[in-house]
């Protein structure tokens, strides 16, 4: 039977160094799941491998859109899955390390069949937003879908805009399309997760965005100032610098507020991934504990 190993944690556990050890262990290419790093342009604040990191091991889904591409995990599901029918007759153990993690239970578990969104509704309800601001469609949302307003993260731009969009272009509540049944997979899944105490992975998290400012992150964002209202921009690293450039915040302040709200992403993380009875948990440092649960998992 084929294996897909899924490899997760919260950002800056170590997860990269980590998928390097398990794609050299099983000669596997390594399927990305950190919705972030898909675009190119975005080297620094996203920590994505380096050229010579890229070259060692064979990466899906790493620098291939552009900033303003519209991308969804319906769409990731679907391409990850065809990866895999193609890699597994060469690879019959494959790995996805990332922190994504819709992303991850999209391949893991499948995702519900919502349509796609047309061009035209993205781009109308996109113009609502930029006029009228967050709080107004989530208002406007609580009306028209007051099932999904009351279990979503209404301070979440993007859940509230996809919902809207839905709305506007099926004449349903997106509420409706979402019926939650897993699927299951015709491949064997190993779920290993990384941790470490929080005080350690709150200094890793402080060390990494130090060494992001000293390797150019401020120029990076500057590259994308006429695309900060996409969504791919609007993420931890980048919508702190903007305020920067456009003199709402001193550089210092953004600095330690990037610390602060990787801080806090980190913690939805370890949430999330709590609930999954189906993860062995592992200290990064224990890497030989790690290859061994795997090749005792394998199928």
């Amino acid at each position: 039977m084929n294996n897909l190993v899924v490899l997760i944690g919260p950002t800056a556990v170590g997860k990269t160094e980590t998928s390097f050890a398990i794609a050299k262990k099983f000669g596997c290419p390594i399927i990305s799941a950190d919705s972030r790093q898909m675009y190119k342009g975005m080297e620094i604040g996203t920590a994505m491998p380096n050229k010579e990191e890229l070259a060692r091991y064979k990466h899906y889904f790493v620098g291939q859109l552009s900033p303003g591409d519209y991308y969804s995990a319906a769409r990731y599901e679907e391409e990850v899955l065809a990866v895999l029918e193609k890699e597994f007759p060469h690879h019959p153990t494959m790995l996805m390390s990332g922190g994504s993690m819709m992303y991850i239970d999209s391949v893991c578990k499948g995702i519900d069949d919502i349509p796609t969104v047309d061009e035209e509704t993205r781009a109308l309800v996109l113009a609502k937003y930029e006029q009228e601001g967050l709080e107004q469609l989530a208002a406007e949302l609580r009306l028209l879908d007051p099932d999904y307003y009351n279990e979503a993260d209404i301070k979440n731009p993007k859940r509230v805009m996809h919902a809207l969009e839905i709305c506007y272009m099926t004449g349903q509540t997106y509420s409706s399309f979402r019926k939650r049944q897993e699927k299951q997979r015709p491949f064997n899944i190993i779920k290993v997760g990384l941790q470490r105490e929080r005080e350690e992975l709150y200094d890793r998290i402080n060390r990494r965005v130090d060494m992001m400012i000293e390797q150019g992150l401020i120029d990076e964002v500057k590259k994308f100032a006429h695309l900060k209202q996409h969504n791919s921009l609007n993420t931890v690293g980048y919508k702190e610098i903007f305020k920067y450039l456009d003199g709402e915040w001193t550089l210092d302040f953004a600095i330690e507020k990037i610390k602060q709200n990787t801080r806090i992403y980190s913690r939805k993380q370890v949430t999330w991934y709590r609930k999954d009875t189906e993860v062995t948990w592992f200290h990064p440092d224990n890497v030989e504990e790690i290859l061994r649960h795997i090749s005792a998992s394998l199928k």
